[in-house]
C-alpha cells in the first residue's frame, strides 16, 4: 500500500515483482484497465505473463491499482465524456506510484518504461505528456476508454483526447492493437493513431491480426506473449532499455496426466449430476489455459484463459462445496488420480 493523493492521505494497493538481488533495476510501471461494473469490485491485477518476461530481463515491475479500484482507497474518478480529463485523472495516481518508485534503492530512476492496457494505456500516454526524468518510452496495449451509455460520441471524444496527448507527448511509444478487439475496432485505432502522430506524437503502431475470441485480452493471455514480446523487445532496444533475458525463472511444473479416463469421456467424471455433466461438456470447448474441478459434494467449477485457471477453477468449485475440491482436467490432461481417489 503506497501513499497517494494530496498529502498522501490515500493509498494504492500495489503489486511488485523484482529479480533477485538488491538492484537497482530498470523499472516497468504497468497500468490496468477498467472491467465492466463498479471499480471497487475489480480484483487486483498482476499481468503475470508480462511481469514474468520483464523480470527475466532484469526489470522490477510495479502494478498499482488506481484510486477506487480493488483494495486502493479513494473513489473512482469519472469525468464522463471528457476523455482528456479521464486520462489525466487516472494518470495522477500513476505519477504518485512513479514518485514512490524513484525513492526506492532497488529502482534505477534513469531507466523507466510506462505501460498500460486498455484504460491503463490511455493513463500511461497521459502521464507521458509530463516531463519525467528517466522515463524513456510507453507501451500502449489496446489503450483507450469507451462509453456505451449513449451519452456522447465517445469515439470522437477519444480521438480529440489522443490528438491532445500527441501534441504534448514527451517520449516515444509502441502501440499494439488486435484486429478483433471488442473495444476498439481497426478503423477507430487508425483514427486514434493518425490524430496522435499528426499532432506530433512519436508512436509506432503494430496492428496485428485476430487473437482468439478478443484481442483486447491479449496481454492477459499466456498465448499472447508470442504476439507482443518480440516487437516489445525491439522497442526497448530502440529506446536504450534492456531487452535480453538475464534472469533464469523456473516454469511451474505441470500436473502429470493420469490414465483415469479420456478427457472426452463425460460419463467418467466423478460426482457430477446432469447439470455438472452439461457444464463439463461445455468446458471441453473452452480456451486454453483451462481447468475443471470437482468435489464429492457434487460441486464443480471451471476457468479458462488469464492467470492461474487451476486456482480459479478450484475457488469456483469450493464456493459451492462443503467438501474439498480437486482438479479433474488441466488444459488437455485429465489429472484425476488413476485410482479415483
Amino acid at each position: 500500500m503506497l501513499a497517494s493523493g494530496d498529502g498522501g492521505h490515500e493509498s494504492l494497493e500495489t503489486t511488485v515483482f523484482r529479480p533477485p538481488g538488491a538492484g537497482p533495476f530498470p523499472l516497468l510501471l504497468m497500468n490496468h484497465g477498467k472491467q465492466p461494473g463498479p471499480a471497487r469490485r475489480q480484483p487486483r491485477e498482476r499481468f503475470i505473463y508480462m511481469a514474468t518476461e520483464f523480470v527475466r530481463r532484469g526489470y522490477a515491475v510495479m502494478l498499482p491499482m488506481r484510486a477506487g479500484y480493488a483494495g486502493s482507497s479513494g473513489s473512482y474518478r469519472d469525468h464522463g465524456c471528457d476523455m482528456a480529463a479521464n486520462a489525466a485523472g487516472q494518470a495522477r495516481d500513476v505519477r504518485d506510484a512513479l514518485a514512490y518508485a524513484r525513492r526506492q534503492s532497488w529502482v534505477d530512476a534513469s531507466r523507466i518504461v510506462l505501460a498500460g492496457q486498455s484504460y491503463g494505456g490511455l493513463a500511461a500516454l497521459s502521464l507521458a505528456t509530463q516531463r519525467l526524468p528517466g522515463v524513456r518510452g510507453v507501451l500502449n496495449f489496446a489503450g483507450g476508454l469507451r462509453i456505451d451509455d449513449g451519452a456522447c460520441d465517445w469515439q470522437a471524444a477519444l480521438t480529440q483526447a489522443f490528438a491532445a496527448l500527441g501534441a504534448a507527448s514527451q517520449v516515444p511509444s509502441l502501440w499494439l492493437y488486435g484486429e478483433n478487439d471488442a473495444y476498439f475496432a481497426p478503423p477507430l485505432v487508425r483514427r486514434l493513431y493518425q490524430a496522435y502522430t499528426a499532432a506530433g506524437g512519436q508512436a509506432e503502431l503494430l496492428a496485428y491480426g485476430a487473437f482468439k475470441r478478443d484481442a483486447h485480452l491479449t496481454l492477459g493471455s499466456r498465448d499472447g506473449v508470442a504476439v507482443w514480446l518480440a516487437p516489445t523487445e525491439r522497442f526497448l532496444r530502440r529506446i536504450g532499455m534492456p531487452a535480453a533475458p538475464v534472469v533464469a525463472l523456473a516454469e511451474p511444473a505441470p500436473l502429470a496426466a493420469t490414465q483415469f479416463a479420456s478427457r472426452a469421456d463425460i460419463g467418467a467424471v466423478p460426482y457430477l449430476a446432469e447439470s455438472g455433466r452439461a457444464a463439463y461438456r461445455a468446458f471441453l470447448n473452452k480456451l486454453r489455459p483451462r481447468a475443471f474441478a470437482v468435489s464429492s459434494s457434487g460441486a464443480w467449477g471451471w476457468a479458462e484463459e488469464g492467470e492461474s485457471p487451476d486456482v480459479r477453477a478450484l475457488d469456483s468449485c469450493q464456493q459451492g462445496s462443503s467438501a474439498p475440491c480437486q482438479l479433474y482436467v488441466v488444459d488437455d490432461n485429465v489429472v484425476w488420480p488413476a485410482g479415483g481417489q
